[in-house]
């Protein structure tokens, strides 16, 4: 044998086993190995550019013109997210998986089930539908391929986001539960409400633990902002005080230039011995909410917070209490929840407030810079309220009313009211029971055997649902209403609250007075800490209360008006918005 192998030594190479292979054949095995791997990889990495993808006009000029002008195609920092990024899975196996699915997209492309604009729109929500799908089972994997919890941090989000961010990883939501449309047209609103609802429901199986790094983030931003509230507050009172001191040195010159006027001089209105420049002020944002209504906020198709308000239980405040003016400015013009924009009309206004009490009355004093005259196109005269340039509301909350720690006055507002989208044309037989005015006004929930919400079998709304009088009384006499207290231009004061629609008490024990002093109104209110009639909330110590302001400026009515969010009010309890202190 050593005779033969050393007359033949080309052969020696067949005679080396490996693992039970001659090795000869192994190299050439993997030779070809890495040259079809190379191959491939060339043109597996090949369908996933961009290029690829754009290269039939069915993508080019339909999702991919949608595209080019969002976050992910251009941005500050210059990272681009290309197709494959979001629709190509990143594991092997996965991917493999995905292209092989792709196979009947191609068949799709083939058979032209997508070569025109109208085919792509008449099939675009199916293949939207495939894609929330997909992302939902596999918690948005794709969106992970660039987006991580660990590098996600709440300092540079807005409050929203960080809310809805942390809600989130403790609940089992996902991604694409709140992103859809973020890249190409979104066709979300096109869903059945059934069908949205399952979607996007949290699934336990999602749920994260929040990391270090975010905590850590959202404590150091709350910290600064909490500082820069402080600051604000401090430079508020000081700005206060000064005021107050040029008015009382003017007070003192015209005491000393005319002889008995010094009564007059030190006034006779309301909270006249109140010190307010000790007190704390509260700046409160306003903002328009044009055709924002309940239905509108508890619909999951217009209102994106809507689980986090009816499933988690949130405020609207959680989300909202930074952006008013954002808000604001966003429904003024019309970019939602609005389809007769006043050109002009201010998106936000900022009231302060500052509250006191001396064991008996409750004292509110609030100011707010004026507004010039926008007229409104679609009134003669173009003031809706000639008589009135300004009105200012209070409304606190009753016990039992939905939702109504959560949003305040805005329980009151409904689809259906006076100026509403689905205002009725007539009130019929009903009139009398809805206060006579020929149109629906405010009413809380409770007031109505129904509420549609989602307008399947009828309008949304329920003005025309009444409960009976016997149940609309129990609601009175069980507190489940809300107080309202509302001041005109003049100071004069109107005391009632609103239940099936809005009622005044005459005569109840309300003192208000109201001033115009240059650019800056100040109006002040106080009111019985007690409860003097029905339709009364007393005003406890040791109890929170659910408030709501309501401004309607330069001549406004109905739904044309500045809103807050839900504010808590208390006495002498440092822990809530409007603490009421004993001067």
């Amino acid at each position: 044998m050593t005779d033969e192998t050393q007359k033949k030594p080309g052969r020696m190479w067949r005679r080396w086993i490996w693992f039970g292979v001659p090795i000869g054949g192994a190299a050439v095995a993997f030779i070809v190995g890495i040259v079809f791997w190379g191959g491939f990889n060339t043109a597996m990495e090949a369908t996933n550019t961009k290029e690829f993808c754009i290269s039939c006009h069915e993508m080019r000029d339909n999702v991919f013109l949608e595209y080019e002008h969002t976050i992910h195609h251009e941005n500050r920092s210059g990272v681009q997210a290309t197709c494959s990024d979001c629709h190509v899975p990143d594991p092997w196996i996965h991917k493999m998986v995905r292209k092989v699915k792709a196979s009947k997209e191609l068949l799709g492309w083939a058979t032209g089930k997508i070569n025109t604009p109208e085919k792509f729109e008449a099939h675009r929500l199916t293949m939207a539908r495939n894609v929330w799908e997909t992302m939902k089972q596999t918690d948005s994997r794709e969106c992970r391929n660039c987006h991580t919890l660990e590098s996600m941090n709440p300092r540079f989000q807005a409050p929203r986001a960080r809310q809805q961010h942390l809600t989130a990883m403790e609940t089992g939501q996902t991604c694409i539960d709140c992103h859809k449309g973020i890249a190409h047209k979104d066709v979300r609103n096109l869903l059945p409400e059934d069908e949205l609802e399952a979607l996007e429901a949290p699934n336990p199986a999602h749920i994260k633990e929040v990391p270090t790094s975010f905590t850590d983030g959202l404590a150091y931003i709350q910290k600064i902002e909490a500082e820069e509230a402080e600051r604000a507050a401090a430079a508020a009172k000081a700005a206060e005080e000064a005021v107050e001191a040029r008015i009382a040195s003017a007070v003192q010159r015209a005491m000393a230039e005319a002889e008995g006027t010094s009564e007059a001089a030190a006034g006779d209105g309301p909270g006249r011995a109140i010190d307010w420049s000790a007190i704390p002020v509260v700046k409160v944002g306003l903002f328009y909410p044009g055709q924002a209504s309940w239905e509108w906020v508890l619909n999951g198709k217009t209102h994106g917070g809507a689980r986090a308000f009816t499933k988690g239980g949130d405020n609207c405040s959680v989300c909202h209490s930074k952006e008013t003016p954002a808000m604001g400015a966003r429904i003024v013009s019309g970019e939602t929840a609005e389809t007769t924009p006043i050109s002009g009309k201010r998106g936000a206004v900022e009231l302060d407030v500052q509250a006191a009490h001396d064991g008996e009355m409750l004292y509110l004093r609030m100011t707010w810079k004026d507004t010039p005259h926008v007229p409104v196109p679609f009134i003669e005269g173009g003031k809706m309220d000639p008589d009135n340039k300004v009105k200012l509301a209070m409304m606190v909350m009753g016990d039992g009313v939905e939702h109504g720690e959560q949003a305040g006055c805005w329980a009151s507002c409904h689809i259906d009211s006076r100026t509403m989208p689905n205002t009725p044309e007539s009130t019929g037989d009903l009139d009398e029971r809805l206060g006579g005015h020929g149109y629906v006004q405010k009413y809380i929930p409770e007031s109505r055997t129904k509420i549609e919400l989602r307008g399947r079998n009828r309008p949304m709304g329920g003005w025309d649902m009444l409960q009976s009088e016997d149940d609309l009384a129990a609601f009175l006499e069980n507190g489940t209403f809300m107080d309202l207290t509302r001041v005109d231009a003049t100071g004069a004061p109107q005391r009632g609250y609103l239940l099936e629609s809005r009622h005044e008490n005459a005569g109840h024990p309300v003192e208000a007075q109201a001033t115009l002093d240059g650019d800056t109104w100040t109006m002040v209110i106080a009111r019985p800490l007690a409860a003097t009639g029905p339709g009364e909330i007393a005003i406890e110590p040791g109890k929170v209360y659910t408030v709501g302001f309501a401004l309607h400026d330069d001549h406004s009515a109905a739904r044309f008006h500045h809103v807050s969010l839900d504010l808590r009010l208390a006495l002498d309890d440092a822990s809530v918005e409007l603490n009421a202190t004993q001067p």
